[in-house]
């Protein structure tokens, strides 16, 4: 599905249109939000949800959107030609392109002016051609004139700086009278830490012009690392970003189910992706008892939603290279769970999965990826299953051995509940390791 056209109606799984709607009343305010930040961690959704804020916004026809994914822009180096680039392709046929154009080229000239002729020339060759014939035309031409980089020539043309900037922010200002400009720049996180930079200060000295609003989507905690990177561990990069910034949206990371019952986002993520896989829909994978254990890991290891779909394609690898394997609808509950269990540690701890190949596992580290770190003192009932994959798993550790192993008077009884999630099987044994490894070579292909 092609991401850009996505809306809310078609799907909204997280239940996001209400903040959208809310972003929305913000723009259309009389309130100083820009530079706005919609700020997520890795892999929470911020670009679908960019992208469906946009199709919201599009129904009511009220403001120009203009969409750069910076990360796509960060090999041409020069953020300003970035945002002109697509300034201009909203501007319609007649004159003002080329008015736009005559006004904003003295402000471009003097950017390309504090780079090195070979970069200009990357530039263009990678970029004007695609903004604007005329705009390629006279840039070009200004770029085969000797860039002069003596310190008069800097003073003089910084002397000119002002003018020019002045009359570029006042084309962009007749632009946005006329309809509100709103300019999402996607993946800021993701580049490299000097484009970054330069691109917040570019928005921040260049682009603040009534009617122009921006909106950053990103991580703020990567972007933060970008601007130490820049100036140094000593420079308080969350002071720094504040000059900036206006306003952050954070995406929650929790979706409300109804009756006051929060849930992960990435759980629902989990489940709503597994039930509707062709390849899994017949496994009743949500009903089977593999979905607590699972629930429990992206929980306790706070997974983002695109490592929830690297699980779900891990599980979807693993039954079609074993048809079904120990996931098969009729198979003994203790082999779907620990199944489950390797293939959510195959996809997110590859070095664990390893340690459990090797017969070289620290008891230490199931605990951290079940949230476990000891067994109940004195277990009433059954255990939960994170519990039992600890004890089980445990047991035969290499390393820590003692960490979830049970006390003497106890010790029959969790070998009992240990066998009971195996009742009815053939197989016997109690090296339960065994069966994540059986998993974890099949995804290995071996």
């Amino acid at each position: 599905m092609d991401i850009t056209a996505l809306t809310f109606n078609e799907r909204d799984e997280f239940k996001r249109k209400s903040i959208a709607e809310k972003a929305i009343s913000l723009f259309q305010a009389e309130i100083d939000i820009s530079p706005m930040v919609i700020d997520g961690s890795w892999g929470t959704g911020k670009t679908e949800f960019c992208h469906k804020l946009i199709n919201l916004m599009n129904e009511q026809e009220s403001h120009h959107l203009i969409y750069i994914d910076a990360f796509k822009a960060d090999h041409a180096n020069e953020p300003l030609m970035t945002v002109l680039a697509e300034v201009i392709k909203i501007l319609p046929e007649d004159g003002c392109k080329q008015s736009f154009v005559k006004k904003a080229l003295p402000a471009v000239r003097y950017s390309l002016k504090t780079i090195a002729k070979a970069g200009v020339s990357h530039l263009l060759r990678q970029d004007a051609a695609d903004v604007f014939d005329d705009f390629d035309k006279q840039i070009q031409q200004a770029a085969d004139k000797t860039l002069d980089v003596t310190v008069e020539s800097i003073l003089k043309d910084h002397v000119e700086a002002e003018k020019n900037l002045k009359a570029l922010q006042e084309a962009m200002a007749e632009i946005a009278a006329e309809k509100p400009i709103v300019l999402f720049v996607d993946e800021l996180d993701r580049c490299r830490p000097n484009f970054a930079v330069d691109m917040l200060e570019i928005i921040k000295h260049t682009f603040d012009v009534n009617g122009l609003q921006f909106v950053l989507v990103t991580n703020t905690q990567q972007l933060k690392a970008s601007v130490n990177h820049c100036y140094g561990a000593a420079v308080d990069a969350q002071r720094y970003l504040d000059k900036f910034v206006k306003f952050t949206l954070s995406l929650p990371a929790t979706l409300n189910t109804g009756e006051y019952n929060e849930i992960p986002a990435s759980i629902e993520h989990y489940r709503n992706l597994v039930n509707g896989s062709p390849i899994l829909e017949e496994l009743n994978l949500g009903e089977c008892g593999t979905l607590r254990t699972i629930d429990t890991m992206i929980a306790v290891n706070r997974l983002s939603l695109r490592e929830i779909e690297t699980i779900v394609r891990h599980i979807e690898i693993y039954v079609t290279l074993t048809q079904n394997g120990y996931l098969k609808t009729n198979s003994i509950f203790g082999f779907k769970m620990l199944a489950a269990f390797s293939i959510v540690v195959y996809s997110i701890n590859p070095q664990l999965a390893l340690s459990i190949l090797n017969k070289e596992l620290d008891a230490n580290e199931i605990g951290k990826v079940l949230g476990k770190s000891n067994l109940s003192s004195d277990l009433q009932g059954y255990p939960d299953e994170q519990e039992l994959i600890c004890y089980m798993l445990g047991i035969t550790a290499k390393y820590s051995s003692d960490t979830f192993k049970p006390s003497e008077h106890e010790a029959d009884t969790w070998k009992q509940h240990g066998a009971a999630y195996f009742k009815g099987a053939n197989w016997r044994t109690d090296d339960f390791s065994k069966v994540c490894s059986n998993v974890i070579n099949a995804l290995n292909m071996c």
